[in-house]
């Protein structure tokens, strides 16, 4: 937005002596950089409908729930942003303010750090951390990229401290080269979006009580979420009628099922067939290890390599620590096993 006339947020409070649950009272107040993505249904974390009745103060969600984690990433923020800091030697700023959009108070910012760019501008830094087996989410077909539900909380940051850059620097192991440091830059048209989808969720739900549908691709995370927000169900509570919308994911269900069910059995007869043929390739290899056979299509190569893993019962090992310490083999139990595989090499093309 070079050139255009810099419009800055308004201060909502100060954060830094203020005790979670008055921080929890102003998030209540607008929708925050974090709840972004429960907005557009893309959070793999919580729903809509969660956000909803927490931004009512009617919270169904578990606090303990992953507390550890939750906890992990506050104690090591600092950590965290003194390791960006590091690898790209740009300085680094808290900043404990609670910020709400110049033109859109329902929008708030309580942004990790603020980056003081070389040529004088700033940027916006989040910290993250996650395990080891988890950062190939900040790749996608080999390229880096910035988790969706993340790039929601930068963008949504970005409208409201009418700033042009987010950075993210994520840990995910034990030593400062284990990090992941990612940027995005501000897209308007997105940002557009994002900020009527937030309007209509701020708007037409939680000021108008009245909760949102469950727009989530993720089955598992939306039963949760009903858990939750319903509770325990009543076998004397009258039945439901459904709309003819609603009863196409009945429809939908049942016909998903039956081409599972005739899927699984196609599976079964399959397996059944493998491991007959199985059985009488190796009994046509006698006691060999592998076999081969050549034709016009290309050549086959048959394996069956044994494995012997030396074990001990358990009594045995009882009697081994009684009386010989020292002593193994007597004691030793051989057992072997031997995995199969058909291997096919297609014939070179003739030139």
């Amino acid at each position: 937005m070079s050139g255009e006339q810099r419009k800055p947020p308004n201060v909502l409070t100060p954060t830094a002596d203020l005790p979670r649950e008055k921080w929890l009272e102003f998030r209540r107040q607008g929708i925050g950089g974090s709840d972004a993505a429960a907005v557009l249904g893309i959070s793999p974390f919580r729903t809509g409908v969660d956000l909803y009745y927490d931004k009512l103060g009617q919270s169904v969600e578990d606090d303990e729930q992953n507390w550890v984690a939750k906890e992990m990433g506050t104690v090591l923020e600092d950590l965290v942003a003194r390791i960006f800091a590091k690898k790209t030697g740009l300085k680094v700023s808290p900043m404990p303010i609670m910020f709400r959009h110049a033109d859109h108070p329902w929008m708030l910012a309580d942004v990790d750090r603020l980056v003081t760019m070389p040529d004088g501008s700033t940027a916006i830094l989040e910290c993250k951390t996650t395990n080891y087996n988890a950062r190939d989410k900040w790749e996608y077909d080999g390229k880096p990229i910035v988790p969706q539900y993340y790039e929601a909380q930068g963008r949504h940051y970005m409208a409201v401290m009418d700033l042009d850059r987010v950075y993210f620097c994520c840990l995910y192991g034990n030593s400062e080269d284990d990090v992941i440091i990612r940027s995005i830059d501000r897209d308007l048209n997105y940002e557009a979006e994002l900020i009527a989808l937030e309007e209509n969720f701020w708007m037409n739900h939680v000021q108008a009580k009245a909760p949102p549908p469950y727009i989530e691709n993720d089955g598992a995370l939306i039963l949760e979420s009903l858990r939750r927000c319903m509770g325990p169900s009543y076998k004397d509570a009258p039945p439901a009628s459904f709309t003819q919308a609603q009863s196409e994911n009945v429809r939908r269900y049942v016909e998903l099922r039956e081409q599972k069910g005739a899927l699984s059995a196609s599976v079964r007869t399959l397996d059944k067939e493998l491991e007959q043929l199985k059985a009488h390739i190796v009994a046509d290899m006698g006691g060999s290890w592998s076999a081969s056979y050549e034709d016009g299509s290309g050549s086959y190569a048959v394996t069956m390599k044994p494995s012997r893993r030396v074990s001990i019962l358990k009594d045995d090992l009882s009697r081994l620590r009684e009386d010989h310490k020292d002593i193994f083999d007597q004691y030793a139990t051989v057992s072997e096993s031997r995995t199969f595989n058909v291997k096919f090499t297609a014939a070179e093309a003739a030139a």
